[in-house]
């Protein structure tokens, strides 16, 4: 089940390379369908019986199952072979990648060129930003040095990667261009705010652009700003909007505390930025957000549900996983904010704050053959209008 579509900026795998990136796809799949469910009837059947009957209660939260699910091979087991499969994504398509990053900067590079007819956008990269230690304490997902570490001179590496990543780890299901957040979020604001129009858009954390880019579709008269920390992926995401004729001002900035002015944006998105942040840059960026909105200006964040509105403690375990074994050390925090208090803590009304409302997946309504493997049938998305 292969849904992307290559652009001229595509890293694309030979045979071997190709074959061996659809045996981690299946094996992933294997690991998220199949024996997912053999974890979830481990614990209705055999962890929780046991927990009833040792403490005469249920579970209360996601900390006491994770302790009892722990002790279990079978758990154990899947474990691993997440994990394994996880570094297995990068071992195969870093390879392919590295091999060829000096052709795709050299390409780069044309595209790019001031005298292309075709060159619509920009990129200003700051070499003394200062990487938060969020990125550089880990590397995030497991991916090695992370995505701010460069190779070489104008590197590409850590975009290209993740352009072929990405599509590995969501098993096809955001889309030809790995754009379905921003497709999904889009159409969730023009829905809900139907006479909204901005003639300014920002998204912050936006890695190569996948959910960029789609703005420009939805909104055809808004300037797109995009800002990131992570140099590499600015190339890429630069170079690969170019190539695909789309005009976006990318810049290398901490969404914590960017150069624009002040009510400078009338619509500000990010997806799945918060929860490989920290909880001092949560607050941090929501304020931001609140600065940098004019009047009637509207933020939409997309994330994974809180802990809150997910009823049963063990739909939590899921995700915590990412926590202790993907390098993630943020998610379960982030899980458990209240998203509400921070952002009328950042001067946000409460009757102008919206959160969780499910913004459908627009390309599962277009293929609905790809729900099966999908991690995200539906967006939640929270934020408000100033």
């Amino acid at each position: 089940m292969n849904s992307l579509s290559p652009h001229p900026m595509f890293a694309t795998p030979d045979h071997d390379e190709s074959s061996r990136e659809k045996f981690v796809k299946e094996m992933m799949i294997h690991v998220s369908t199949d024996l997912m469910a053999g974890k979830k009837k481990l614990y209705q059947s055999v962890v929780k019986p046991k927990f009833v009957n040792s403490f005469k209660r249920e579970p209360n939260n996601r900390h006491e199952i994770r302790n009892h699910m722990e002790k279990e091979w079978f758990n154990q087991a899947w474990g691993s072979l997440r994990r394994t499969t996880q570094e297995m994504m990068f071992d195969s398509i870093g390879e392919s990648v590295e091999r060829q990053n000096e052709k795709l900067i050299k390409k780069s590079r044309v595209v790019t060129n001031k005298t292309n007819s075709r060159r619509q956008g920009s990129l200003k990269l700051n070499n003394d930003l200062q990487i938060p230690k969020y990125h550089t304490a880990v590397d995030i997902h497991c991916k090695p040095g992370g995505y701010h570490t460069e190779l070489c001179e104008n590197d590409l590496f850590a975009g290209a990667e993740y352009d072929r990543s990405y599509n590995l780890f969501a098993m096809g299901a955001s889309g030809p261009l790995n754009d379905d957040m921003g497709r999904s979020v889009a159409n969730f604001v023009k829905n809900k705010y139907q006479k909204f129009k901005p003639l300014r858009i920002l998204e912050m954390g936006c890695t190569v652009g996948h959910s960029t880019l789609p703005y420009h579709n939805y909104f055809p008269d808004a300037e797109i700003f995009a800002i990131d920390v992570a140099a590499p992926c600015l190339r890429y995401a630069y170079a690969r909007a170019e190539s695909l004729g789309v005009p976006i001002h990318w810049s290398q900035q901490n969404a914590e505390n960017t150069n624009f002015q002040d009510s400078s944006f009338d619509l500000i998105v990010s997806h799945i930025l918060f929860h490989e942040t920290s909880n001092k840059a949560l607050r941090n960026i929501i304020s931001e957000c609140y600065r940098l909105l004019s009047d009637g200006g509207i933020m939409a964040h997309f994330d994974a549900p809180q802990y809150e509105d997910m009823p049963d403690p063990y739909d939590h375990t899921l995700g915590d996983w990412s926590t202790h074994y993907n390098a993630e050390p943020f998610w379960g925090t982030f899980h458990d904010q209240d998203l509400c208090k921070i952002m009328q803590d950042s001067g946000f009304e409460n009757q102008r704050i919206f959160k969780h409302q499910m913004a459908k997946s627009v390309f599962l309504e277009e293929k609905p053959e790809f729900r099966k493997v999908s991690r995200t049938p539906a967006y939640p998305v929270f934020g408000a209008q100033k």
